[in-house]
């Protein structure tokens, strides 16, 4: 079933075609509760339990990527209800104008919602975002392959006994942060030093990499085609169900902290039924069920507390403070410190 899971989201990579739920839909329509969100990212059957419980229709449509989910939006053709944006997305859409503003009266169920999680930094007070899921990347290595007794350092990708068998995240962020981090910078840095530094790194290593990659290179990490890669913590999971040689490690230098939320586009013709979606998914039940089927980390107190023990204490998905201390949230950085760093990483895959 795991394995399937991964499939699924290869499939959505290679084909965003459109995952329509309920009573027959064909296209999106004014009169459904119209949502967008990454592939595999619910389980479905709490789409089928909102709509048996309160008879609105729900259309539910899937994207790839936080970029191709705000070129539809920006486009301005389709009319969605309810995103699931992760946390510097939320930045840009909310310093754009392209999400509203949440009446949380409608939505009781926030106070299940953890302290830590409410306030954050991308979206002051939560007044365009719910929190949804949260986790970690980290280095996923198979314990045959990798001598090392303790994988603890981004160190390791730049390891030339590995060469060849290193797989990199295909993103600017993510591998620009991981330059970033073990260069002990911080990954959210404006600093023109700092990211050139960063590039030089990933240029450095090159040689060593056998692909950069995103879901396309887990299947190489399951039959053991590849020594070490990245991944987000709650793939981490799925991938070391389906080969027990694998392990996972956030390195000592830190990592991200990603938040993905939930918010109502400006454009939303249904901003009541999507407030009302929300408030069914943070019913304590529904948010056990979702977690579970998803694996990665909640921010919600009720679920986080009806866990299995084996889960709560898993530091996969949810680590120590002492790594999160460590760990920052990738913030929106201004345009032209964008431009910086997306023509360091145009240099470096043009090596």
């Amino acid at each position: 079933m795991k394995l399937n899971k991964i499939i699924a989201l290869a499939l959505t990579v290679m084909m965003t075609s459109a995952l329509l739920v309920g009573c027959g839909q064909s296209k999106k329509s004014s009169e459904a509760l119209n949502i967008y969100n990454v592939g595999d990212y619910i389980d479905e059957e709490l789409i089928k339990k909102f709509e048996a419980e309160t008879g609105i229709t729900v259309v539910y449509e899937t994207y790839d990527t936080n970029e191709s989910m705000y070129q539809k939006l920006k486009s301005g053709s389709t009319k969605y209800d309810l995103i699931f944006p992760s946390d510097y997305m939320v930045e840009k859409l909310v310093s754009e104008d392209m999400v509203s503003e949440i009446d949380y009266k409608n939505i009781p169920n926030y106070k299940y919602i953890m302290k830590d999680f409410k306030d954050p930094a991308y979206d002051p007070g939560n007044k365009h975002s719910v929190p949804y899921m949260w986790g970690t990347f980290g280095i996923i290595y198979n314990k045959t392959m990798v001598d090392e007794k303790d994988v603890d350092s981004w160190d390791v990708l730049w390891n030339p006994k590995y060469k060849g068998e290193i797989q990199m995240l295909d993103s600017v962020r993510d591998t620009m942060g991981i330059a970033l981090m073990k260069l002990g910078y911080l990954i959210n840095t404006e600093k023109t030093s700092e990211i050139e530094a960063a590039k030089k790194e990933l240029i450095k290593q090159l040689p060593l990499v056998q692909a950069y990659v995103n879901d396309d290179g887990k299947d190489r990490l399951i039959v053991g085609d590849a020594a070490m890669g990245i991944v987000y913590n709650g793939d981490a999971l799925v991938l070391m169900d389906e080969n027990p040689d694998l392990a996972y490690s956030i390195p000592k230098e830190g990592t991200n902290q990603w938040i993905d939320a939930i918010s109502i586009p400006k454009i939303s013709e249904n901003k009541d039924y999507a407030e009302m979606f929300i408030n069914f998914m943070l019913e304590p039940e529904n948010a056990l069920q979702n977690v579970e089927y998803i694996e990665y980390s909640t921010p919600h107190e009720k679920a986080y507390e009806m866990l299995d023990e084996e889960v709560k204490n898993d530091p996969t998905s949810y680590p120590s403070e002492e790594i999160l201390d460590k760990s920052d949230v990738f913030l929106n950085l201004p345009k032209d410190v964008l431009k910086k760093y997306e023509d360091a990483w145009t240099e470096i895959k043009s090596q």
